[in-house]
Parts: structure tokens; C-alpha cells; sequence
């Protein structure tokens, strides 16, 4: 039976050798201990709570990152999903995004993807399925002033 002598050190090494924000080292030691043995008691939930340090103000509440997931037979894998997808909205990975997006904005990053890479025929076909979803068209309109969306447009034109 593993303990927390088994689970903790697997931690601590993994935090040590992770690189990049500090949420992300904080997870690959979640995920480290996971794969160390975990919890005794099981796995049902997981949460990633990341504050600035600095007392909050009014227009800084200095949460960093604040992600949970309750009640699943994989928390600290979906925790790592829902990192995965906050990275790639702040670097505006849409390739990525259009991977795990509901229905509908998927056809949105895929559009916005493949305009970034200049793909005119593929943009094309993205926007022609976003609009033909329900509201979607009149959506896309009111985003006439995003400079992603311009982006598009410039492409098609």
C-alpha cells in the first residue's frame, strides 16, 4: 500500500523539474502524485488555486488561475485538460481550441485559425459553418470590430 512517504517525494521532484508558470508546475506535481499512488481515500475531485500575493484591489481581485472539478472519476486528468484550454485561450491557440470547443465556436477558432495561417479556402468553409447555425450569423456581426475578425475578412476579400 502506498503513503503519503511515496506520494509526497514523487511531488516535490516533479514540481522541482517542471518549467514554466507556476500553475503548471503546481499541476504536473498533482499529476505526479496521482500517478504516485493518490489520495487513499480516492480520486473525486481536484482544484488549482493560484493568487498574485498581493492584497486585492478594486480592479484586482489577484486570482491568477481557479480551476476545480468536482465529482469525476479523473479530476487531476481534467483539471490538466482545463489548463491545457486556459493556456491556449491567453496564447490564442485556436488550432487547439477548435479541437475541444462546443459546437458551433468550433467552427469560430477554426475560422480564426486558419486565417492566421492565410488559408483562405479553409477559413471560408469554417465561416460558412458558423453561419449557418442559429444566431451565429448575427453574432458574427456585432463582431464586425475585433481585429481577429477583420483579420478574416481581409483574407477573404
Amino acid at each position: 500500500m502506498l503513503t503519503s512517504a511515496d506520494v509526497l517525494p514523487a511531488m516535490a521532484k516533479a514540481y522541482s523539474g517542471a518549467t514554466g508558470e507556476l500553475a503548471d508546475r503546481l499541476l504536473a506535481a498533482l499529476v505526479a502524485g496521482q500517478e504516485a499512488g493518490g489520495d487513499l481515500r480516492g480520486r473525486q475531485s481536484a482544484a488549482l488555486l493560484v493568487v498574485s500575493g498581493s492584497p486585492p484591489t478594486e480592479d484586482d481581485d489577484g486570482v491568477r488561475v481557479d480551476l476545480r472539478v468536482d465529482d469525476s472519476g479523473d479530476p487531476v486528468g481534467q483539471l490538466r485538460m482545463l489548463r491545457n484550454l486556459q493556456r491556449a485561450y491567453a496564447e490564442q491557440d485556436y488550432d487547439y481550441l477548435a479541437l475541444f470547443a462546443p459546437e458551433g465556436a468550433s467552427d469560430l477558432y477554426a475560422a480564426l485559425a486558419a486565417s492566421r495561417r492565410g488559408d483562405r479556402q479553409a477559413t471560408r468553409r469554417a465561416l460558412e459553418a458558423m453561419r449557418a447555425r442559429p444566431g451565429w450569423s448575427a453574432w458574427l456581426a456585432t463582431m464586425a470590430g475585433d481585429a481577429r475578425v477583420a483579420a478574416m475578412t481581409r483574407l477573404l476579400e
